[in-house]
């Protein structure tokens, strides 16, 4: 087995806490060597709150795991691969494509690793449904992608913001899975995105695509939460429930389990195999989805939000 590589994770908030340090604690692959952050800390760890110095001074470090929001990550994300750093960017890769692209031609120039995550679709039930959509035909697919932004991200002004990407910041999840199943690719046709008169991403999005395929977002949804997809297919109906967890054929249980719990170890498996295998993974086809919304979406003004 090898030895375990040193990792440094920068932006210690909820995601970090709730899924990159449990998942790195519990890796062969991973040392947390080091955190950035303004005010996040993990107990035990080595804590810096200015990056430069933390990659002046821990040469050690040869992977950095990016859990800020996304309209900071290109700067630190840049800077780390300069300074010979491979990188892991959390969901979604980036506030533009551009910026992503950029980063790709630099890490390709370094020799480095770049790996754009998408944790949705390491779901126990993502590569099952894959496989058995592979030789079917789709006449129809539907998302609906319901939850409470307070519960996720309580106060967090940020996703509101521009960059933020609003009720995408989940949505994207759901995109990831469909991307990642659908035998064939489609691409955006239409959209209606719901702003909230004081705010400047949307709170809800309906989205239809080539295909028969449509979309439901919406960031407003108490008490249980949805994260469906529904296929027909001409040979039968599949449907993905709990964010890509559990897969359904004609109505019956076929595969998974209704637990997230494995998602992030497994994206630090990928990584670890990438730096070893001189690779990168940069697919960004949600993100275009996304950006293809805000060009295409007609805007529609909805009730002011406040956390």
């Amino acid at each position: 087995m090898s030895a375990p590589m040193n990792v440094a994770l920068v932006g210690i908030g909820k995601i970090a806490i709730d899924q990159h340090v449990p998942a790195i604690a519990a890796s062969a692959d991973w040392t947390l060597a080091a955190t950035c952050s303004r005010h996040g800390t993990v107990d035990g760890v080595a804590a810096y709150d200015d990056f430069d110095r933390l990659l002046a001074e821990r040469a050690d470090i040869s992977v950095v795991s990016l859990c800020l929001p996304p309209v900071p990550r290109f700067d630190y994300a840049a800077a780390a691969l300069r300074a010979g750093r491979h990188v892991m960017l959390e969901k979604p890769p980036g506030a533009t494509l551009a910026e992503v692209h950029a980063l790709q031609h630099l890490a390709e120039a370094q020799g480095l690793t770049l790996f754009a995550t998408w944790h949705s679709r390491m779901a126990h039930a993502v590569a099952p449904a894959r496989a058995w959509l592979q030789d079917k035909r789709v006449t129809r697919a539907h998302i609906t992608w319901r939850e409470d932004v307070r519960k996720w991200h309580p106060g967090q002004d940020w996703v509101f913001e521009p960059g933020g990407m609003g009720v995408f910041d989940p949505g994207i999840n759901a995109l990831s899975i469909l991307t990642e199943i659908l035998p064939e690719p489609v691409h955006l046709t239409g959209a209606e995105l719901e702003f909230p008169d004081n705010r400047a991403t949307p709170i809800g999005a309906q989205l239809r695509f080539s295909g028969n395929v449509s979309a439901d977002f919406d960031w407003r949804q108490e008490g249980p939460q949805t994260w469906d997809i529904e296929v027909e297919t001409d040979a039968g109906h599949l449907a993905l429930r709990m964010g890509g967890n559990v897969l359904e054929i004609d109505g019956k249980a076929a595969a998974g389990e209704n637990t997230i719990m494995g998602e992030y170890p497994a994206l630090y498996a990928r990584m670890a195999d990438l730096v070893r295998t001189g690779q990168s993974d940069v697919d960004l086809a949600p993100m275009v989805h996304v950006a293809d919304a805000m060009t295409l979406g007609r805007r529609m003004t909805v009730a002011p939000f406040d956390f």
